[in-house]
């Protein structure tokens, strides 16, 4: 009776695993699977009748069960292998890829993309080489853009020099002309993973003035050095995608877990939370932390944090990041 028991709460634990690797491979072939949608779907659709006919015909049960396990492993056995590129027909904005020198302290970054936009789609491109002293390195910001959700927002990490403009990156998706985001395709392999490396005026100012998104600025309290340390992370990271491209995935390679990653490398991570992927709640596990300023009233920092207005108004500013801190608790002198 015991045994018979052990069983029959086996399968009940073990029947939601196998819908959820039955379903999983279907999408994979489906999303990830030949160009030829009619095909993928065919391809999707007979994956799941198939397993659920070898469960419905084949006995013993666990014989079938073992074969539909074998199917979802291959599969994803064949996902895994699918290769990410660089060389597809590419959006503009995503169309160079950065690299970075650093010679002592002396930093050069190729492909700094600083855009004038006239609207979201209509801008002037500028790919620029730019040059750094990392011992003007003053510090680190992180800034949380909201699109909707306030539960989620998009991270960027910009690092301030007391004698040139900041050095904004943010993790992004390479799309290819004609290609739009899906939160669903995002779990599968269908975007490239992107450094854009910009100029502030570029990577912020398109979100708060032509997206109409809402931007808040937070100052890290993170030493110059440990700064340094992430910045040269990053563009590690940087330099290695130019040469070997990675998948962009929603939940593991997005634009808060890889600023994790690169924060663990340099010792600078905290424990694990679930804010990180409700990313829209990173300024109060920061507050909590005391990773960013505490001198004010929770409240009170996140309203005088919101840069958007302020933004919008310095659109043609050339001292548009200076324009952005004013008033800024944390702020860098």
């Amino acid at each position: 009776m015991v045994a018979r028991a052990g069983r029959i709460l086996g399968w009940i634990l073990l029947a939601p695993l196998l819908a959820i690797g039955i379903l999983w491979s279907a999408a994979a072939l489906w999303i990830d699977g030949p160009a030829v949608r009619a095909l993928a779907g065919v391809l999707a659709a007979g994956f799941v009748v198939g397993s659920l006919g070898v469960l419905w015909w084949v006995r013993p049960l666990r014989r079938a069960v073992l074969v539909v396990l074998v199917l979802c492993v291959a599969v994803r056995a064949w996902w895994f292998v699918i290769p990410p590129r660089n060389d597809r027909d590419w959006y503009p904005d995503v169309a160079q890829l950065a690299t970075a020198a650093v010679e002592g302290n002396h930093l050069t970054v190729r492909n700094v993309r600083n855009f004038d936009y006239r609207s979201e789609t209509d801008f002037t491109e500028r790919w620029e080489t730019r040059t750094y002293d990392l011992d003007q390195l003053r510090g680190v910001d992180l800034l949380l853009s909201h699109w909707g959700p306030t539960e989620i927002a998009h991270t960027i990490t910009s690092w301030e020099f007391a004698d040139g403009p900041p050095l904004a990156i943010s993790i992004e998706t390479r799309k290819e002309r004609g290609e739009e985001y899906s939160a669903l395709r995002g779990f599968f392999r269908q975007y490239e993973l992107y450094y854009v490396v910009a100029d502030e005026r570029d990577v912020v100012r398109l979100r708060t003035n032509y997206r109409s998104e809402k931007v808040f600025l937070y100052r890290i309290r993170m030493s110059p050095d440990r700064s340094r340390a992430l910045l040269l992370n990053y563009l590690g990271e940087v330099n290695r995608l130019a040469e070997h491209p990675r998948w962009y995935h929603a939940l593991t390679h997005n634009c808060t877990t890889t600023i994790r990653g690169h924060a663990q490398q340099v010792s600078a991570a905290r424990p694990w939370d679930w804010r990180i992927l409700a990313n829209g709640h990173l300024a109060e596990l920061g507050y909590e932390r005391g990773t960013i300023d505490t001198s004010l009233p929770f409240a009170e920092l996140q309203r005088r944090s919101d840069i958007t207005a302020r933004a919008r108004a310095g659109d043609q500013d050339p001292a548009f990041s200076a324009r952005i801190r004013e008033g800024l608790p944390g702020a860098a002198p």
